[in-house]
C-alpha cells in the first residue's frame, strides 16, 4: 500500500534533491519523522522493519528513538549529523545502520530533512567476532605469562604489558630504541650468542625459532628469557620487514634445570668417588645391564653380556651362595627393597666382601625388573677388625685412666693427710644443700671446729706430731657424726661439720661437748703425751631459707667468740655476736679507707731455680699496713675484701705497684725475670680486664697471673675464657696456685693450658718423712711434665725439701726456708746480698 503523503509536488522535490539517484539508501522526512520520499535502496534496506506506518520512528529500535530525535532536532537547527549508529527492528530481527541527517527543504508545511543510511550489520558482527578472538588470544597470552612483541623494520615497535611486566617496567618506561642500547641489558656472557640467534631467527632458520638468554630486570637482577619469534613479512628484496613473537620468563625453570644438573653431577661424582657399581636387571629378557664400576668389582670384561643365573651366581662364595640366592628370590617375589652382604671369590682367589641395595619393581609394560647398587666393602671389614682390636685395647686403657681419674678426683676433693673431704668438697656440699628442695640434711647445723694449742705441738714436736694429731682429730670427728652427716678439713687445724638439725640446740651442745671432751684427752706420740683441745662455733637454720655460706660465716663468728671467751668451749651464733659483727664491719670500713689511703702494699716472696738456686721470679703478695693494727696478712682482710666485692680492685692495685717495683729493679740492674700476682675469680670475669691490662703496657713474659685451683680450674665461663685468651695474647702466663687442695681435673688442666702450677705447701711439708706424700708429689710433677707445664713447689722450709723436690724434677722452689715475704726495700737488699 502506498503511503498517504501530505505533499503533492513530490516530483519537484525529488528533482531538487536527487534522492532516487543517490548510490546509498536515502529518504526525506519531516519534523514528525514521517516518510516523504525514499529511494529504492532505502526501501530495500528498511523493507523488513516497516510496521505499516509511514512514520520512520515506528521502525526504529525503542532504545535508539531518543537519540534519533535529538539528531533530527540538531539537523533542523542547522547542524549536520553523520555516523549516527541506529538500529531498525527488534532484538531478534534488526539491522544496524550508520545514519546521516541534514536539513534540506523548507516550504509552507515546515522543515524537511534528508536521512542517509549505511547498513553496518555485517561489519558489526565481524568486529564482535574479532574482539572475541582478540580477547581470547590476549587472555591466553596473559595466562601463559608471555609478553608479545612486534617489530617492524620501518621503526614501528609494539611491546605488550606482559612484556614490560616480565622486566619490571612500568607502562610509561622507555624502551631501548637501538640494538646497542638493548644489548646493555643483556648479560655480557650472552650478548654474542644472542645476536647470532636473532640474526638466524630473522633469516627464518627453524633451529633458532626459540632461544634463551639473560636480560637485566629493572631492579638489577638477571632473568632468563625464552624468545619465540619468526619473520612474518618481507620487503620487495626478500629481506625481513616484520618480526613478531613472544618472550617468556623461564628463570624458575632454568634454576630447576641447574639444580637437577648439580644433583646429577653430585650423583655422578659420588658414584665415581665411592666406586659404587649400578645394575639393572630385566628378568623377561634374562639379562642384566652393569656399569663400569660393577664390571670392575666383579672383574667382568667390557662387552661381555651378563645373563641371569650364570656369571653373578658363579662368583658367590660357596658358603654364601645358597643363602644369598634364596634371600634375593624371596625379596623379588614380594617386590620388597632389600640390603644384603655376601662374599665373592676374586680371580686371584682372594675373598671380597660385597654390600648391595636392590629394588625389584614392575615397569609400565608389566615386566619384572630390578635395579640396585653394589660396592666392595672388603676394606671396611679389615678396618672393622682393626677397630675391634683397637677398641679392646682402648677399653683397657680407659679403665686404667678411669682408675687414675678416680684417684685424682678423690685427691682433689679430699684432704691428703686425714682423708676427710676438703674445703672444695664442703663448698660443693653446701651448694647442693642450698639448691636441693629435698636435701640430705633437712634443717642444717654448721659446727666450725678449731684445734686449740695445736701450733705449740707443731713448734715443739715438729710437723710429724702435728700430722698425727690432725689424723687423731679426724678420727674422733668421724666417730661422732651420724650417717648422712658430713665432716671436712678446710685447712690447717680447722674442721667443719654439717649435721642434721632437729630444732633442739641442746642436741648440738651435747655433740659439741662430746667432741671437745674426746679431743681434750691426751694422745701418745713418740714417747710424748700430746694434749690439745678444741673450740667450736655453731650456727643453725631456723626453718627459713638461709644461705649456707652465711651459716658458715656465722659459725666462724661463733668460733671467734668461743676463742675470745677462753677456748676449749663451744658458742652458738646469736644476737649477742653483734659485737663481733660490728668489729667485722669496722674492719670493712677500714679496708675501704685503706684503698683510698694507699695502705695496701705489695710484699714479695722470691722463687728459686731448683738446681741453680738462682732467683727466677717473685710472687707478689698483698699486705695491709693498718694504722692501728700494724701489718695485716691476707687472711685478715681478703675474705672481707671478697665480701665487699673489692678483691678485684686490690688485685689490680697490687699489679700496678708490682709493675712499678719491677721496672725500678730493672733500672737498678736487679735480676728478677718475672713477677706473679694473684687474680680473683671476679676480676677474671670482668669484661673490662683486657682493656685495663692493655693500658698498663705490660711487656710480654714478665708477668704471670696465679689462679686459685679452687676458684677456676674447671670453670668454663665464656668471659673468663675470653680474658684468659687475651692474657696469653699480651704475653701474660697463667699459673695454677695451691694445686692439690681443690678438685682440679686433668681435663681442667687441658682446658686451661696453664704455663705453671704450684703444688700447695700442705703437700710439701711432710716430703722428708712421708713416702705417700713423695709419691703424690711425684705424680703431680709427672702429670704436669706430660702436659708441658712447669711446676713450682710452695712451703719449702728445709734442705731436705730442696733435695727431694730437685730429685723429683720440680722446676722452681718457694718457701720460708729460702726467703720470707719482704717489702720492696728488703727484697732489694736481699737481691744485692745475693750477688
Amino acid at each position: 500500500m502506498q503511503p498517504n503523503f501530505l505533499y503533492q509536488d513530490l516530483s519537484a522535490i525529488d528533482r531538487q534533491l536527487g534522492i532516487e539517484s543517490l548510490p546509498i539508501a536515502a529518504a526525506l522526512i519531516d519534523a514528525d519523522c514521517s516518510l516523504i520520499i525514499e529511494n529504492a535502496a532505502f526501501a530495500a534496506l528498511t523493507a523488513g522493519f516497516r510496521t505499516g506506518s509511514p512514520n520512520l520512528m515506528d521502525w526504529l529500535h525503542p532504545e535508539d528513538r531518543p537519540i534519533f530525535l535529538a539528531a533530527l532536532s540538531s539537523a533542523f537547527g542547522g547542524l549536520t549529523t553523520s555516523n549516527l549508529e541506529i538500529r531498525f527492528g527488534t532484538s531478534q530481527n534488526r539491522a544496524t545502520c550508520l545514519a546521516a541527517l541534514s536539513s534540506q527543504v523548507a516550504d509552507a508545511s515546515g522543515l524537511k530533512a534528508v536521512v542517509q543510511l549505511t547498513d553496518i550489520s555485517v561489519l558489526k558482527a565481524t568486529i564482535a567476532d574479532l574482539e572475541i578472538s582478540a580477547s581470547r588470544w590476549n587472555n591466553a597470552l596473559r595466562s601463559s605469562l608471555s609478553g608479545v612483541w612486534d617489530q617492524r623494520f620501518d621503526g614501528q615497535l609494539y611491546y605488550s604489558d606482559v612484556w614490560r611486566e616480565l622486566r619490571g617496567m612500568a607502562p610509561d618506561d622507555p624502551i631501548p630504541t637501538t640494538t646497542e642500547e638493548w644489548l646493555e641489558m643483556v648479560h655480557p656472557q650472552d650478548r654474542e650468542r644472542t645476536l647470532h640467534c636473532i640474526a638466524r631467527q630473522n633469516a627464518g632458520d627453524p633451529d633458532y625459532t626459540v632461544f634463551q638468554y639473560r636480560e637485566r630486570h629493572k631492579d638489577g637482577h638477571y632473568i632468563w628469557i625464552e624468545c619465540r619469534g619468526a619473520c612474518v613479512e618481507w620487503d620487495e628484496n626478500g629481506q625481513p620487514a616484520r618480526i613478531t613473537g613472544t618472550d617468556t620468563d623461564v628463570t624458575a625453570r632454568k634454576e630447576q634445570e641447574e639444580w637437577l644438573e648439580r644433583i646429577s653431577r653430585r650423583l655422578k661424582l659420588a658414584l665415581d668417588v665411592s666406586r659404587i657399581g649400578v645394575f639393572e636387571t630385566d628378568f623377561a629378557a634374562g639379562t642384566s645391564d652393569w656399569d663400569d664400576s660393577m664390571r670392575r668389582i666383579f672383574e667382568v670384561k667390557q662387552g661381555d653380556n651378563i645373563r641371569i643365573g650364570e656369571f653373578w651366581e658363579s662368583k658367590l662364595h660357596p658358603d654364601d651362595r645358597e643363602r644369598t640366592i634364596a634371600h634375593v628370590e624371596e625379596r623379588i617375589s614380594k617386590l620388597e627393597p632389600f640390603t644384603d652382604e655376601y662374599r665373592i671369590i676374586a680371580d686371584d682367589g682372594s675373598v671380597r666382601y660385597i654390600r648391595s641395595n636392590s629394588l625389584p619393581y614392575i615397569d609400565h609394560d608389566g615386566h619384572l625388573k630390578m635395579i640396585g647398587v653394589n660396592w666392595d666393602v672388603s676394606e671396611d671389614h679389615r678396618l672393622r677388625q682393626e677397630l675391634e682390636r683397637a677398641k679392646t685395647l682402648t677399653e683397657a686403657r680407659n679403665a686404667e685412666l678411669e682408675q687414675t681419674r678416680a684417684k685424682a678426683e678423690y685427691s682433689a676433693l679430699h684432704d691428703y693427710l686425714t682423708g676427710l673431704p676438703n674445703r672444695r668438697y664442703l663448698e660443693a656440699k653446701l651448694d647442693e644443700w642450698q639448691k636441693s628442695t629435698t636435701n640430705t640434711f633437712g634443717r642444717l647445723a654448721v659446727l666450725h671446729v678449731d684445734l686449740d694449742r695445736f701450733k705449740q705441738i707443731n713448734d715443739t714436736l715438729g710437723h710429724s706430731a702435728g700430722d698425727a694429731m690432725l689424723k687423731h682429730a679426724a678420727g674422733i670427728l668421724r666417730t661422732n657424726i651420724r650417717t648422712g652427716d658430713f665432716v671436712a678439713r678446710i685447712g690447717g687445724d680447722e674442721f667443719v661439720l654439717l649435721v642434721a638439725f632437729d630444732g633442739k640446740a641442746k642436741t648440738l651442745s651435747q655433740l659439741a661437748d662430746r667432741i671437745i671432751a674426746e679431743l681434750s684427752q691426751p694422745v701418745a706420740y713418740d714417747g710424748h703425751q700430746c694434749r690439745f683441745g678444741a673450740s667450736i662455733g655453731i650456727s643453725h637454720s631456723d626453718g627459713d631459707i638461709i644461705d649456707p655460706q652465711q651459716m658458715l660465716l656465722y659459725a666462724d663468728i661463733a668460733l671467734y667468740n668461743a676463742k675470745n671467751l677462753g677456748r676449749n668451749r663451744h658458742e652458738f651464733y646469736s644476737q649477742g655476736s653483734r659485737k663481733i659483727l660490728a668489729n667485722h664491719r669496722r674492719l670493712s670500713d677500714d679496708l675501704l679507707r685503706a684503698l683510698e689511703n694507699n695502705e695496701i702494699v705489695p710484699f714479695y716472696q722470691l722463687q728459686f731455680d731448683a738446681r741453680s738456686r738462682a732467683v727466677v721470679g717473685a710472687e707478689c703478695l698483698a699486705r695491709w699496713q693498718h694504722p692501728e693494727h700494724g701489718l695485716l696478712t691476707p687472711d685478715r682482710f681478703l675474705p672481707i675484701a671478697e665480701e665487699m666485692s673489692v678483691l678485684a680492685r686490690i688485685d689490680g692495685l697490687i699489679l700496678e705497684k708490682a709493675l712499678v717495683d719491677f721496672r725500678q729493679w730493672r733500672a737498678m740492674g736487679m735480676g728478677i725475670p718475672k713477677i706473679s700476682v694473684n687474680v680473683s675469680a671476679k676480676r677474671l670475669n670482668d669484661p673490662r680486664l683486657p682493656q685495663l691490662l692493655t693500658d698498663l703496657g705490660i711487656e710480654p713474659g714478665i708477668v704471670s697471673f696465679e689462679l686459685l685451683e679452687t676458684v677456676f680450674l674447671d670453670s668454663h665461663d665464656a668471659v673468663a675464657m675470653s680474658n684468659l685468651a687475651h692474657l696469653r695474647d699480651l704475653g701474660i702466663d697463667i699459673e695454677i696456685d695451691d694445686f692439690g687442695t681443690g678438685h682440679a681435673s686433668i681435663v681442667g688442666l687441658l682446658n686451661l693450658k696453664p704455663k705453671t702450677l704450684k703444688i700447695d705447701r700442705q703437700l710439701i711439708h711432710k716430703l722428708p718423712s712421708s713416702q705417700e706424700q713423695r709419691v703424690l708429689a711425684k705424680s703431680i710433677i709427672g702429670i704436669a711434665k706430660s702436659l708441658n707445664i712447669r711446676v713450682i713447689a710452695e712451703g719449702v722450709e728445709t734442705e731436705d725439701h730442696v733435695t727431694i723436690l730437685k730429685k723429683l724434677g720440680c722446676h722452681t722452689l718457694q718457701g720460708f726456708g729460702l726467703a720470707m715475704p719482704m717489702d720492696f726495700t728488703a727484697t732489694t737488699q736481699f737481691l744485692i746480698n745475693s750477688k
